[in-house]
């Protein structure tokens, strides 16, 4: 167990940043300092109080990115409940199952999400409390107990700080590093939802880490537009900031390339924490239409001029995101690997890390300036240890293992699903397949699952054929599966792409099989990688 208190950590972060700026909303630019959100959080921890809510009880979040949303999870963090976090947008069915399975007794939710919940199904639920304005939208008592011990609170908040809340009133309650901290569900289908156990204990792993690497440091700004019910968003947009002094804003809305380009020249984040989806799209769409052109191409072959071209693109690129970030770190899913080699030629500070839901979620990650290509980053020193389950780690892949401060305590109310991943001795099972160097470098080649055994021997990754494929002229996005002991590639292609070049829908057969003859002229030298058929597939 590491030596660090989570909770603590924020009771000194708030009291040592009292008048910084902690949280902004992008929308309308309303801000909380350290000491308004310390306030927001007692006040909260009152009603908590005077409701029956007790630490270890449930408490679910539903809802954009928002001020309310980040005060309700750091109010129950810091009161010892169990946060529940829900994505936004799942569907009402499978939102109720994760509420009802988790035991949540409170839900603060979005006004017009909770439209669509049917408050009747979710019968251990005592209250439902609105993320947009803090009204209460349901109780499930006629005596309407809620509603006026919500009136009541600003009398009673005056009576239990009669002097005033200010920092030396920040006190929070000790408890033990394994106490349940949160419970994250890996999906919200109700055949396969798993609620990942994290506690006090992992969260503070992935926060002391970044306290550590100096991710983020008193004064420095953030743009939080992952969401913040997912663990990489959670740990380094939210905990890891507020845990040092960072300024957040909450971009709060569909994260498109261009309002995200807008919203990073206004905030000038210090570091970003990005997906890869985001990196591809603009380097396909801005990036190669520019570097393909004839010219450029001749001026790229150059020594001496590339480098030239190289730094005015990096350039761009750079000021493109604000231009005061430090480094770009990519997780959440596989980079592309042709983008990925075009960004590391060009010298953007950019760095791969690899992470999942069950560590809450780090696992590995290396500084922009020490990151090796095709590497998902070193397995974090002191807090993660890491092993693959092969005769030579570092040659033969194999299923990759870790265990440390970050590693679950299981899948709540799972017990056969906690014992398919989790071994006697504490490792996890993660379901990757790939290497790991002697200093600790793990290079991921696919997942253990889909991973194809040829007759003749030879493993096929199919991440590593859709890579080549996504990049093709009118692909979007791609799955290569086996059907038949042949390999057949779904696509779903790129409709924008093809109504600027007026290519119609009765000319996708064609098109589609020029980007298979593309595709396995690419692959040639490996005939089993090379698909017999593509099927497009529209959403």
């Amino acid at each position: 167990m590491l030596s660090e208190d989570l909770i603590q950590i924020y009771a000194t972060s708030f009291r040592n940043n009292w008048d910084r700026s902690a949280l902004t909303d992008y929308a309308t630019s309303s801000t909380l300092t350290y000491g308004d959100l310390a306030r927001r959080i007692a006040r909260t921890h009152l009603f908590f109080e005077l409701f029956g809510i007790k630490p270890g009880d449930k408490i679910a979040l539903m809802g954009k990115n928002s001020i309310n949303w980040v005060v309700g999870y750091m109010a129950t963090l810091t009161y010892g409940g169990v946060v529940v976090p829900v994505l936004q947008d799942f569907i009402a069915q499978d939102a109720q199952h994760i509420i009802n399975h988790s035991g949540a007794k409170l839900l603060m939710v979005n006004d017009h999400i909770f439209e669509h919940l049917d408050y009747e199904q979710m019968p251990e639920l005592k209250i439902v409390i609105s993320l947009d304005n803090q009204e209460i939208l349901a109780e499930n008592s006629s005596s309407g107990r809620g509603k006026r011990l919500y009136k009541a609170l600003p009398v009673a908040f005056n009576k239990k700080y009669p002097k005033g809340y200010s920092p030396e009133s920040v006190k929070y309650r000790a408890f033990p590093p394994d106490h349940l901290a949160e419970i994250n569900y890996t999906s919200g289908t109700t055949g396969f939802s798993k609620g990942v156990m994290l506690t006090l204990n992992n969260l503070c792993g992935n926060v002391v880490f970044g306290i550590r690497s100096k991710l983020h440091f008193p004064g420095s700004r953030c743009l939080s537009f992952l969401p913040l019910a997912h663990a990489y968003g959670c740990a380094y947009d939210m905990l890891t900031p507020l845990a040092v002094g960072t300024h957040i804003t909450l971009f709060g809305r569909v994260p498109s390339p261009q309002l995200l380009l807008k919203a990073f020249a206004e905030v000038r984040p210090t570091l970003i924490l990005c997906v890869p989806l985001i990196l591809e799209k603009i380097y396909r769409k801005q990036i190669l239409p520019v570097i393909s052109k004839p010219a450029m191409k001749r001026m790229m072959a150059i020594p001496i001029l590339n480098k030239r071209v190289y730094k005015k693109i990096c350039d761009k690129l750079v000021e493109a995101f604000g231009g005061c970030f430090e480094e770009v770190i990519v997780g959440g899913a596989p980079l592309n690997p042709e983008v990925e080699q075009f960004l590391y030629k060009i010298r953007f500070p950019f760095t791969v890390g690899y992470g999942m839901t069950e560590c809450g979620p780090l696992i590995s990650y290396t500084p922009w300036r020490k990151f090796i290509p095709s590497s998902s980053g070193r397995t974090l020193k002191g807090i993660m240890y890491s092993k693959v389950d092969s005769d030579n780690e570092a040659i033969i892949p194999g299923e990759i293992c870790v265990k440390g401060e970050n590693v679950m305590l299981g899948y709540y109310k799972n017990p056969q699903a906690t014992q398919a991943v989790l071994d006697r001795d504490g490792w996890l099972h993660t379901g990757d397949m790939g290497t790991i160097s002697d200093a600790g470098t793990i290079f991921i080649k696919g997942r253990y699952k889909t991973m194809i055994l040829t007759s003749n021997g030879q493993n096929i990754y199919p991440e590593e054929i859709e890579a080549k494929l996504n990049n093709l002229p009118y692909v979007a996005e791609s799955l290569v599966v086996e059907r038949g002991k042949k390999l057949v590639a779904l696509v779903y292609p790129d409709f924008e792409a093809m109504d600027r070049s007026r290519l119609t829908s009765d000319m996708m057969p064609q098109v589609m099989e020029k980007v298979r003859e593309e595709l396995n002229r690419q692959v040639a030298p490996l005939r089993a990688y090379r698909p017999d058929t593509i099927t497009c597939q529209r959403i």
